[in-house]
């Protein structure tokens, strides 16, 4: 199997549709995928009905923190194949 592709999903406070975007694609993507989410101004906390949904998912929780894109712009970051917007903000 080859290496799985990375994928960023951004939003602006990277607290509720990001995160369930980061769990989603890591969920279902079977291994062929590897999501991360940030946002372009963080809240600093994950919405209790985001890590809700999340859990539906059997998906681990204890990961997931609100984060700034600020974190996949460094040097040591991984390298994106994808980046995903799920806000208008976030989008520009």
């Amino acid at each position: 199997m080859q290496r799985p592709y990375n994928i960023l999903v951004l939003c602006t406070g990277n607290s509720a549709r990001s995160i369930m975007g980061e769990a989603l694609v890591n969920s279902l993507g079977a291994g062929r995928f590897k999501a991360y989410s940030a946002g372009s101004h963080p809240s600093g906390r994950v919405n209790p009905y985001a890590i809700e949904q999340v859990r539906a998912l059997d998906y681990p929780v204890e990961e997931l923190r609100s984060k700034s894109w600020d974190e996949f712009a460094r040097p040591y970051a991984p390298h994106m194949y994808f980046n995903v917007t799920v806000c208008d903000n976030a989008a520009g």
